[in-house]
């Protein structure tokens, strides 16, 4: 690595390491320790399952994108694709992109630009996906979230117009209409800096990537393990929730919002998501549930050790299988 990569490496470490000061501080340890030591660690484990399950579930999915490109490739090439990743991300983040593509590209005999464009489309579909779901959950719990946006934005924004809740109607219209009039009226000189150009990439990336896949074959199968995917990284979540004394206030939906939350986490660039998923976790589980900090990283620091060892365990196979096998050399499409 040149010096910048290492700058960059260093600077992300010690952001995880201030979000895991700001998590950890206040809790009570004997609180900690004894919520550790009384979780139910055949729920851990089971979390632990579903979730390898569920990177066997990404692969699977990522393979249908890549025989799109007219070669076969083996199920088990784009598992250790997946396993690669993960590990990659504990050392260098969003390097795992670059490495599964890598693995794939040598053992399946396809270029490595044509690999990477179907991570592009996959990750395309991880957005729409996330930004559905956290609707989703938003409209399934309004109770819980309703009450939130009031007491914690609306009220405090509604106080500093003096009580009147039409302003607080023309106030937030007219925020949106001067940021779309912008937009539009600067979209030219803003296309010049280098932020703004990289977000318009972005979402140009989005619509292109969902016009492709409307001509991928074998769309139905795609979308099915898309629903299966997200549907285990629930699973994964409520398993946690059944291992910690949350069990007894929180539901099957809540593991659902607790699962996005967790990916807002672990799309961080730090390390492994260490730090970004316990602090933003955690501060859902406190501000949301009105938890204690210590219970809320109890739980925190369960759900991501429990998936982190699991992503090292995947890696470590791929590491493994990788360097005891030749390259493939399949003859047809399974």
């Amino acid at each position: 690595m040149n010096w910048k990569k290492i700058l960059k490496v260093l600077l992300l470490g010690t952001l995880a390491l201030v979000l895991l000061y700001f998590s950890f501080r206040g809790i009570h340890w004997d609180e900690f320790v004894e919520g550790l030591r009384t979780a139910d660690y055949f729920w851990i484990l089971m979390s632990m399952l579903v979730g390898a399950f569920s990177f066997y579930v990404r692969a699977a999915r990522w393979r249908i994108i890549l025989l799109g490109l007219g070669k076969p490739v083996k199920r088990i090439d784009t598992f250790n694709g997946v396993g690669m990743a993960y590990l990659t991300n504990f050392a260098l983040p969003r390097a795992g992109e670059v490495a599964r593509c890598g693995v794939v590209a040598q053992r399946a005999g396809l270029g490595f630009d044509k690999v990477l464009g179907t991570v592009v489309l996959e990750r395309t579909f991880d957005v729409l996906c996330l930004a559905l779901i956290t609707i989703a959950v938003a409209f399934l719990r309004i109770d819980v979230f309703g009450h939130f946006m009031v007491t914690q934005i609306l009220d405090p924004l509604m106080n500093r117009l003096g009580g009147s809740s039409a302003l607080v109607v023309i106030f937030i219209t007219g925020v949106l209409l001067a940021l779309v009039l912008s937009l539009v009226l600067l979209r030219k000189p803003l296309g010049r800096i280098k932020f703004f150009r990289k977000a318009g990439d972005f979402f140009r990336g989005i619509w292109s990537g969902l016009v492709q896949s409307l001509k991928m074959p074998r769309k139905g199968y795609f979308f099915f393990l898309t629903f299966l995917m997200w549907f285990l990284y629930v699973c994964t979540s409520y398993c946690t929730i059944l291992a910690t004394p949350l069990k007894d206030q929180l539901n099957f939906v809540d593991a659902l919002f607790l699962m996005v939350v967790g990916s807002f986490g672990w799309v961080v660039p730090v390390q492994g998501g260490i730090g970004a998923f316990h602090f933003i976790v955690t501060l859902a589980l406190v501000a949301v549930y009105n938890l204690s900090q210590t219970s809320g990283m109890v739980f925190a620091t369960i759900s991501h050790e429990s998936q982190a060892v699991t992503m090292l365990l995947t890696g470590l196979f791929a590491v493994i299988f990788l360097s005891v096998t030749k390259k493939n050399k399949p003859k047809e499409v399974q």
